[in-house]
């Protein structure tokens, strides 16, 4: 849409003329039947931001594309930054030229660094041609905003199945101060606008207007107050928004918590020991191969040193992983930082909600990532993906590193909770009416692994009061441990829907043409490479203090057992 930015632009105001390009909407210079000028719709750059915002939210566009003249402009460059500080907001910028009636990118952006934040005009010039500035801008939330306000019920109704606790009747009292305020300033903006007119016909005719001027002060004070205060409760709206869970599938079972879950199948028997099995610390120290005392004395508590042919086991699983998922279930391998930043915690869903569960490096934005789902999931944030690319599917082995904020007092023994992990992540990007079939693939590549190393397991599916904050529908993999006679989780795998991509903006566009349309984005775990470890040791232990291996790992350990400690 065109806009002059020392203008204002009204939300639904004015009438969209014509097409310039796709996804783009020329906005006329001609507003209620008379020509804008700065004079009469002079506003701040954070109120034309937020007009931009209520428009961008109104017309479901996502992004808006917005054209405007004087590239140079300071007005233009304060803009882009107000766009910037709204909540959820994501600015691209380039230039456009454009001879008559035609407009064509150019090859200068006008924004140098956009995308770390900081906004810099350098203007193309090209003979004969009328420069633009172009800035696709769109507001991202975990919810659209508009199908929140016209749904509560359902959402009253997901989180009484969740068990979750939402303040649905704070956000209905935050909704209508926030709109009766607008309504309120608009028409003192508008009040404002013809006393403009009046002063400027008064002094034009050599008459006293020292009245009007000093009632229009204490009007613009009012505005300015009224704005300011909208404007934190559009933040307080979009922050609620964020932590605001996914919707369950109707076909996950409706439960109080893990006792809820619905077993799905069963794979192979439980080992049969002619001894009493060890717990897997107590296997390992015997071994020489596990040391969890001096990895309390290099750290504290939660964390592992794996030594000898046990460091040699956890290298031998993730290689394994990583090889059967690319080689036979057709990912590519991905190796991400394991520093990741807010923003991708954010688009990924664990922030705001879990920065307890988070380890931050001080002074900086990076986090240590919880999970390669992360990383993953951002490597297409505020992209649109060509539909003929779908599905895509990668897998990434990292460390993870989680603070257990809530886990005090559970598994204090060995190596099952930790704060610092390794694990195979499987990621999927797919097409929408693709993403269930989709799920039961990737679920089914997680017990494949499971089936090659011999290890005894049920897949579970979580009813809705232990489903993940993300997750639309979740089947959990539990491993069975003999030394305790009980399964224990040891992968994840989630349809997450639309959930995670709306929040960062990844799309699609269809191949026959189209409005472009959000991913739908899976994640599971294949599988985490520690309790692996836990799993083969105890399941293959031996009365001598030995560990028998799977004969899927020799090749990689050059051994056939583990050898007891001498």
């Amino acid at each position: 849409m065109f806009f002059e930015p020392g203008w204002s632009m009204p939300a639904r105001s004015g009438t969209p003329r014509s097409s310039i390009l796709p996804g783009t909407i020329m906005w006329s210079r001609w507003i209620h039947g008379r020509k804008a000028t700065p004079t009469n719709l002079g506003n701040s750059p954070e109120r034309r931001a937020r007009d931009i915002q209520e428009l961008v939210d109104h017309l479901k566009l996502a992004p808006v594309v917005l054209v405007g003249w004087s590239l140079g402009s300071a007005r233009t460059v304060e803009l882009c930054r107000a766009i910037r500080r709204r909540p959820g907001a994501r600015v691209r910028c380039s230039s456009m030229a454009s001879l008559g009636t035609n407009w064509t990118r150019s090859s200068s952006p006008p924004c140098s660094a956009c995308s770390s934040g900081a906004v810099k005009i350098t203007p193309t010039r090209l003979p004969g041609a009328t420069r633009a500035m172009r800035i696709a801008v769109s507001f991202k939330a975990m919810h659209e905003l508009n199908y929140f306000r016209e749904h509560l019920e359902v959402f009253a109704e997901m989180a009484k199945k969740r068990g979750a606790v939402l303040d649905l009747e704070a956000f209905r009292k935050l909704d209508k101060e926030r709109r009766e305020l607008i309504t309120a300033t608009e028409h003192e903006k508008a009040q404002r606008n013809r006393a403009s007119e009046e002063i400027a016909r008064l002094k034009k005719e050599k008459q006293n207007a020292d009245a009007l001027i000093a009632e229009m002060k204490q009007v613009s004070e009012r505005i300015k107050q009224c704005d300011e205060r909208i404007a934190s409760l559009d933040s307080i709206q979009r922050d609620l928004l964020l932590t605001i869970p996914n919707l369950p599938h109707s076909s996950v079972p409706v439960g109080t918590g893990a006792a809820d879950n619905v077993e799905v199948r069963r794979w192979g028997t439980p080992p049969k020991f002619d001894f009493q099995p060890k717990a897997h610390w107590e296997v390992g120290e015997g071994a020489g191969i596990l040391d969890l005392g001096v990895a309390t004395k290099i750290t504290g508590a939660r964390f592992a040193v794996y030594k000898g042919w046990g460091a040699r086991l956890e290298r031998a699983l993730a290689n394994f992983f990583l090889d059967v998922h690319t080689r036979e279930h057709g990912y590519t391998e991905i190796l991400p930082p394991f520093l990741v930043n807010t923003a991708s915690l954010t688009g990924a869903g664990q922030l705001p909600k879990f920065a307890a569960d988070l380890f931050k490096v001080q002074d900086t934005d990076f986090w240590l990532t919880p999970t390669s789902e992360v990383e993953l999931h951002n490597l297409y944030r505020d992209e649109t993906i060509p539909e003929e690319k779908l599905p895509i599917h990668v897998a990434a082995w990292t460390a993870c590193f989680r603070s257990e904020a809530g886990a005090a007092g559970k598994d204090t023994r060995g190596i099952l909770r930790q704060h610092q992990f390794q694990k195979v992540e499987l990621f999927k990007f797919t097409h929408p009416e693709k993403s269930y079939e989709e799920h039961e693939a990737i679920v089914q590549n997680a017990e494949t692994i499971l089936q090659k190393l011999g290890l005894h397991y049920r897949t579970m599916l979580l009813s809705t009061g232990d489903l993940g904050f993300a997750s639309s529908k979740t089947y959990d993999l539990e491993v069975w441990l003999p030394s305790s006679s009980e399964f224990r989780e040891i992968s994840s795998c989630s349809n997450c829907e639309a959930f995670q991509a709306r929040r960062a903006g990844i799309r699609f566009k269809p191949k026959g043409g189209g409005k472009s349309d959000f991913v739908h984005t899976l994640n599971g775990s294949g599988l985490a490479v520690g309790r692996t470890w836990i799993a083969v040791v105890e399941n293959y232990q031996q009365a001598d203090g030995s560990i028998w291996l799977p004969e899927v790992l020799r090749p990689y350990m050059g051994i056939e057992r583990i050898p007891a400690a001498r």
